[in-house]
């Protein structure tokens, strides 16, 4: 991820942070939470890009799809830079984790 991409992060939770009045464990609790609700409608946008609700039909493009899908993303970065000022190399160690194992697991096949 691009080092502008962290400061925006940096900037978000500097943002939140500023405009909240609870306790920073309860803080940061809800931000973790919010990845529920953004997942959510992550689910709402498919539904509805194959108007797999009949009552309601067709209601979201798959542009909306990918929308929501950024939108969990910032979310999980914001709760991880909230969990701690490191949030960049641990993302990065963790990728390179998930990417090493994948590949391996890609070779033994």
């Amino acid at each position: 991820m691009e080092t502008r991409s962290w400061e925006s992060i940096d900037r978000l939770v500097g943002w939140l942070d500023g405009a909240s009045s609870l306790p920073s464990g309860e803080e940061r609790l809800l931000r973790v939470l919010k990845l529920s609700e953004e997942v959510g409608e992550v689910g709402q946008a498919v539904i509805g890009a194959l108007g797999q609700n009949p009552r309601k039909g067709v209601t979201h493009s798959w542009e909306d799809v990918q929308a929501e899908l950024c939108d969990v993303v910032v979310s999980a970065l914001v709760a991880l830079r909230t969990l701690t000022p490191d949030a960049r190399a641990v993302f990065e160690d963790r990728l390179a984790r998930i990417e090493a194992r994948s590949l391996a697991a890609h070779r033994e096949r």
